[in-house]
């Protein structure tokens, strides 16, 4: 097979979709020398995502997530003889010869539209046609699947399940390490509370301000409260909570972190505290676990399938369990302990290697029998 990947989103992000893209195309590579593919980068990148003999990275021009990107993508990709693209940002190009497969990661935008940019909205209200023209779907979660057969009316046999995994890269450290470097590099205190994401809305850090403001009020105890991620769109009010709540000393903004430093944040982390409204998948709860860090999550969308038994679960409308959880967390040794193990457990439970022969499985059955 000649199988295209649309891998532009990584020139401007490696979080998120970029982070799925880059570990998708490492695992296939793993897995697959029979088939040929071309990743298709943005022609800015400075150096190709991955060198093998039957993987070649070419340049193209159509940004991602621009306005008249399936128009212009389309055309771009006519001089490439294709028998599949797969499109993990979800919006494919329009025309072309060949079938296409788009990965859905979540549906927040029509839960939630009130968290999105005006020029996001536009973007992302592309869904329905491309659900429509795409020839398969891989959703990252039951819960990814329910919704796009539930707002968009896809058949459930044009869909197929395929969950993401951590990378590798998150295990266990020495803590005693850990709490050195992230010490050094960020300043943090000797107990914190984690936060990982994108500074945004959907990610409720506003309801964890809150939270942990009570927190720090109930039970005086001397933990910080440390937040890696970019800012993203509408983060300006985060701040201006910041400042009411009179939290600017006790919060560490550390900005977007590389995935090299992460893994120490997670090992000298307390705790993990990710208190999304939704997630499609659910990706840094699975990466705490995998360094072995208690966790606590939203009880809502795809959290309770990805975490199962391994993390405390809570209402992201209800700050008083959030609290509670925090302070059990911060407190608890022995349930720290318990979490620590049942997290490695699950986190083993998923993988790149089976995420990339599902996926090859998927590209196999579409190009064969449509």
């Amino acid at each position: 097979m000649q199988i295209g990947i649309d891998a532009r989103l990584t020139y401007y992000t490696t979080a998120g979709i970029g982070q799925y893209t880059i570990n998708l195309l490492r695992a296939l590579a793993g897995i697959d020398q029979e088939d040929d593919y071309t990743v298709f980068q943005s022609r800015k990148a400075n150096s190709p995502l991955l060198e093998e003999d039957n993987f070649r990275c070419l340049g193209l021009w159509t940004p991602s997530h621009y306005r008249f990107e399936p128009y212009l993508l389309g055309l771009e990709l006519l001089q490439y003889s294709l028998n599949l693209l797969h499109s993990p940002d979800f919006i494919p190009p329009f025309g072309g010869r060949f079938k296409s497969i788009i990965t859905i990661h979540d549906l927040a935008f029509l839960h939630y539209p009130n968290f999105l940019t005006r020029e996001s909205a536009r973007y992302y209200g592309r869904i329905d046609q491309a659900v429509r023209r795409t020839d398969h779907i891989i959703a990252v979660s039951e819960s990814t699947r329910r919704d796009i057969i539930n707002l968009l009316g896809v058949p459930d046999d044009k869909i197929t399940v395929i969950y993401e995994a951590a990378d590798p890269l998150y295990r266990p450290l020495g803590h005693a390490e850990a709490m050195r470097f992230v010490c050094d590099r960020f300043g943090l205190p000797e107990r914190f509370i984690l936060f990982v994401g994108t500074i945004e809305p959907r990610k409720n850090v506003q309801g964890l301000l809150r939270a942990y403001r009570q927190f720090l009020d109930d039970y005086k105890l001397d933990v910080g409260l440390a937040l890696a991620g970019a800012r993203g769109w509408l983060f300006e009010e985060v701040f201006q909570l910041v400042d009411e709540l009179d939290l600017r000393q006790a919060c560490h903004f550390l900005g977007k972190v590389s995935r090299e430093e992460l893994p120490y944040l997670y090992n000298a982390a307390r705790c993990l505290a990710h208190p999304a409204f939704y997630e499609g998948f659910g990706l840094t709860p699975l990466e705490a676990m995998a360094c072995g860090t208690p966790t606590v999550v939203s009880n809502v969308s795809s959290l309770p399938e990805v975490v199962g038994d391994a993390a405390l679960l809570v209402d992201p409308e209800d700050e008083e369990e959030l609290i509670v959880a925090l302070w059990r967390l911060v407190t608890d040794d022995d349930l720290g302990a318990e979490l620590r193990d049942k997290g490695f457990k699950r986190a083993r439970a998923f993988s790149w290697d089976k995420t990339a022969r599902r996926t090859l499985e998927v590209y196999r059955r579409v190009v064969e029998h449509g």
